[in-house]
C-alpha cells in the first residue's frame, strides 16, 4: 500500500524565532530524513513552499485565489509518499521522520498526517 503524509507546522510560531535559531532547529532534522529515507519505503519527499494558489469550481467557472483552500494556523511544509504493507508499518516509517524524532518541532506544533493513497492513473513522462 502507498501512503501520503503530510507534515504540519504552525508558521507563526516559527516565524516569532530569529533565522540562525530556525536554521540550527532545521539542521537536527539531516540524521532524522536519512534514516527515514534509510528504510526504502520512501517514494518521493518534498518540501513545500509557503506561496499557494487555490483553483475551485464558482458558478460554472474555475476561479483562482491567493491563498489555501482551508485557513488554519497550520501549514502543510513538507509531503511524501512511502510504501508499506498497511497503517501500523507506515506509522513505524513515517515516524522517523524529523517532526517526531527533533524535540524542538514540538514547540511549533509539528505532526504528520498519514493518509493511504491510490493511483487513479500510472504516471507517465511521455510528452513532457
Amino acid at each position: 500500500m502507498r501512503f501520503l503524509c503530510l507534515g504540519y507546522y504552525d508558521a507563526a510560531k516559527m516565524d516569532a524565532l530569529p533565522r540562525p535559531e530556525i536554521d540550527a532547529i532545521m539542521a537536527q532534522c539531516r540524521p532524522h530524513l536519512d534514516d527515514l529515507h534509510a528504510t526504502g519505503q520512501v517514494l518521493v519527499d518534498l518540501g513545500l513552499e509557503v506561496e499557494t494558489r487555490s483553483v475551485r469550481r464558482v458558478d460554472g467557472v474555475a476561479r483562482v485565489t491567493q491563498g489555501r483552500v482551508i485557513e488554519s494556523q497550520a501549514l502543510i511544509g513538507n509531503a511524501f509518499v512511502i510504501e508499506a504493507r498497511d497503517f501500523e508499518e507506515a506509522i513505524a516509517v513515517a515516524s522517523k521522520h524529523p517532526s517526531t524524532q527533533v524535540s524542538a518541532g514540538e514547540q511549533f506544533g509539528w505532526a504528520v498526517e498519514i493518509r493511504p493513497i491510490h493511483t487513479y492513473r500510472a504516471q507517465t513522462t511521455a510528452g513532457r
